[in-house]
């Protein structure tokens, strides 16, 4: 029997950067038996670049799916966002009875498209709920107990729940922390300083705006207690605005590592960027994020780094506090005001052995490694 006659086809369902970022990750463990396609629900899906072809259509809505801004939904809506729902209902129906099997890695949005389009026999992959805060609701578990024959959960109370309801579900830890990106980009070598800080400012439309924050708060620090500080740029956002809203300028100059994407500065401050998907370099070598981002600032926590995230009124609270039951005290949360920034990153910059205990505290809430051999293992695949 030739190979492409025993060769699989799988369709992995994603719906935001993060999951992007997590599903590529997964279809890079793929042995060469399985022919893997992604389609990303919301944006570019710069994520499976040089790793799986993308397809289905795309669509793009201004909150990119992030619910924790107050209004967003409804501002999707106005502007256009269900129109990107009947072109996406229309390709997986039509893909439908195309692929041995299609994996949803994310939340309920890919499984519900699912269900409405009659999928029947989804694996569910679900980064989203931590078993700290929400847990399914009674609608949410009829739709995953109809569309989906196996799911891995984040926590084994949220796989209890789908167990009592017939579901083949269980919660062999968190996918995150074996899909931290690591890329072409030797962070190390450029440590000057005692102390290296991370910024995710994060991948949406406030990107720039956070990044100036962040910057400004940084500014509150003297320089001799100035941490190196580096800047993982996710794959939609543009340097330029970056630099504009901090007040920097951009150097091109360039090393031959694909992930490096140079240095902002204005004289004071050096800001050296890599892609994001060389994120995991600047976290091995760093002590502390300023993060705005979600996937990566759960990943940051699990490697023991303290997160800084400031929250304004845009912000819906109650999503924050129900990040927070699942983080406590190893992500500081303070307001969008540079002075409050710039205290909290004094406060870890000077007391080493907070930021131990806080680090300790975030690794044991997330949890290690080990998650995506166990789901591999279930789904009768090999790592490569």
């Amino acid at each position: 029997m030739s190979e492409a006659a025993t060769r699989q086809r799988f369709l992995i369902i994603s719906n935001g950067h993060g999951e992007d970022a997590i599903a590529a990750q997964v279809i890079s463990q793929f042995p060469s038996s399985i022919e893997a396609d992604a389609y990303p629900m919301i944006g570019s899906g710069k994520a499976y670049d040089g790793i799986c072809r993308v397809v289905g259509p795309r669509a793009s809505l201004a909150s990119e799916g992030w619910r924790n801004v107050k209004g967003s939904l409804r501002r999707d809506i106005v502007n256009g966002g269900l129109l990107t729902v009947p072109p996406a209902l229309k390709f997986l129906r039509k893909m439908r009875g195309n692929y041995d099997r299609v994996i949803v890695v994310g939340d309920m949005v890919g499984v519900l498209a699912g269900l409405v389009t009659g999928y029947r026999d989804l694996v569910y992959i679900d980064v989203y709920k931590t078993g700290a805060a929400r847990l399914y609701s009674g609608l949410e578990r009829k739709a995953i107990a109809k569309a989906c024959s196996l799911v891995f959960c984040r926590a084994e109370n949220l796989a209890a729940m789908l167990r009592e309801d017939g579901v083949n579900a269980s919660a062999p830890g968190n996918l995150m922390m074996d899909t931290i990106p690591h890329g072409s980009y030797d962070a190390a070598s450029r440590r000057r300083r005692p102390l290296a800080v991370t910024l995710l400012p994060g991948s949406r439309a406030l990107t720039a705006e956070s990044f100036a924050l962040q910057i400004n708060g940084l500014r509150q620090v003297v320089p001799e207690l100035m941490p190196d500080i580096f800047l993982a740029v996710a794959g939609s956002v543009q340097i330029d605005e970056l630099a504009k809203a901090a007040g920097l300028q951009r150097s091109h100059h360039l090393s031959s590592e694909p992930d490096d994407l140079g240095q902002l500065t204005d004289g004071d401050i050096t800001v050296h960027m890599a892609r994001g998907r060389a994120m995991g370099n600047l976290l091995a070598t760093s002590d502390f994020v300023l993060s705005q981002a979600g996937t990566a600032t759960i990943q940051s926590l699990g490697l023991g780094k303290p997160a800084i995230t400031f929250i304004n009124q845009r912000d819906r609270r109650s999503r924050f506090e129900d990040e927070q039951k699942l983080f406590g005290d190893a992500r500081l949360v303070v307001d969008a005001d540079v002075d409050q920034l710039g205290s909290a990153i004094i406060r870890l910059i000077g007391n080493p052995e907070l930021r131990m205990r806080l680090g300790a505290i975030g690794q044991n809430n997330i949890g290690g490694q080990g998650a995506l051999t166990a789901i591999l293992n279930s789904l009768g695949i090999s790592k490569t």
